[in-house]
């Protein structure tokens, strides 16, 4: 006899029905799986079949110049501090501060009336004592003519002679009174040294001004021609030295703090004699002639030594080398697709770089959306514009 309870024996199609229903609901979730496995392949090999849009850019032959680069602040080609050589009143300023003045321009005046004085005392002096030599010289060709008439001795006539000699040194001596009367009278109208700038007056009109006072009446700082001094390492100044040796004087550029903006061209002018050994590097004096004002004394600069200019390069833009771990690269296209071509590297300058190897004028590199690009990927080539003349042109 069958001792199971009947209640169980009763609901075994109940698991049955579980069992089934677990079982087809697993098959359906996996052919919905394997239909969204196909899927994404299928979209991932019509991605992997769709050209990627990039930007791409000649490899030319041309010239590319060989710069030393240094950090330089501009100074004044001469600074000039306006001090008075006499005494005085300070009676007028005759310039306005910031003015360029000219050389020989009035830039302030001495009360002259104490100069005028001593030059009419000297000059009077003078005629007094001219007065007196004519006495002594009558009396001189008088004590001749008496001499040879044995009237008086011979001692006598020495002694006016004697008095004639005086009197023509005297006369020497009041010229040069006159001179230096003369002279102190034109320091009273004090004019300016050289041409350049002129700064913040430091003395008023109405002050007693002395030759001995420590500060001046105003500054002048020569901007046209400016100077900059630059500093570059020390091994790099051989070939300047060589140059300059040579009797050539190698262009140089400023630029803005950004390095970006060229604010001048002018040419070096030396080399310092010695070099700084706390930071291993050699100053350089340049010069500008800074006609548009474009420079200012201690402006900061950074400066571009032309060095030598490199001829027949093959040169690509910078932007198209890419760097991975086997080295530099560039995508260069050929038939469509991208291709990987390692590149050794020359010099760089600005937007452009010069190539040893790897690639030669002529072939087209990918400058822009390497990141979406492997080795024998399909590219196609998106129009880029650049302006010539005030026309917009497109670059395939």
């Amino acid at each position: 006899m069958n001792s199971e309870p009947p209640h169980r024996r009763s609901f075994w199609w109940v698991w049955v029905l579980v069992l089934a229903a677990a079982g087809f609901g697993g098959y359906r979730w996996y052919q919905a799986s394997q239909a969204q496995q196909t899927a994404a392949a299928g979209k991932q090999k019509k991605t992997a079949d769709r050209p990627v849009p990039v930007v791409a850019s000649l490899v030319r032959t041309g010239d590319i110049p060989v710069y030393l680069r240094g950090l330089g602040s501009v100074t004044a080609y001469n600074t000039v501090t306006v001090k008075t050589r006499v005494d005085g009143q300070l009676t007028e300023v005759a310039f306005k501060e910031g003015q360029f003045v000219n050389k020989d321009d009035l830039l302030a005046q001495i009360d002259p009336r104490p100069y005028q004085v001593q030059l009419e005392q000297a000059e009077g002096q003078l005629a007094r004592d001219q007065a007196q030599l004519k006495d002594a010289q009558v009396n001189l060709d008088r004590y001749q003519t008496l001499w040879q008439e044995q009237v008086i001795a011979k001692q006598q006539l020495d002694t006016q002679g004697a008095t004639v000699g005086q009197s023509q040194g005297t006369i020497v001596a009041d010229k040069s009174a006159i001179d230096n009367a003369k002279l102190q009278l034109t320091y009273a109208r004090i004019t300016a040294p050289i041409s350049g700038v002129i700064g913040l007056r430091l003395v008023d009109a109405g002050n007693i001004v002395h030759a001995t006072d420590s500060t001046g009446l105003a500054v002048i700082t020569q901007l046209q021609p400016i100077s900059v001094l630059f500093t570059i390492p020390a091994d790099n100044l051989p070939p300047v030295l060589r140059k300059l040796e040579n009797g050539g004087h190698p262009e140089v550029g400023a630029y803005d703090r950004d390095d970006k903006i060229k604010l001048a061209t002018g040419t070096l002018l030396t080399v310092d004699n010695q070099i700084d050994m706390t930071t291993g590097t050699s100053r350089l004096k340049a010069t500008f002639s800074n006609q548009d004002h474009a420079l200012f004394p201690n402006q900061f600069v950074n400066c571009r030594l032309l060095l030598d200019m490199m001829h027949n390069a093959t040169i690509l833009p910078v932007a198209a080398v890419q760097h991975g771990p086997q080295g530099t690269f560039v995508f260069v296209i050929e038939d469509g697709k991208a291709e990987i071509r390692p590149v050794t590297m020359g010099l760089t300058e600005g937007n452009d770089a010069t190539v040893k190897s790897g690639v030669k004028p002529g072939d087209m590199v990918v400058t822009d959306g390497q990141d979406k690009l492997q080795d024998g990927s399909l590219v196609t080539t998106r129009a880029t514009t650049r302006t010539t003349g005030g026309r917009t042109q497109k670059n395939p």
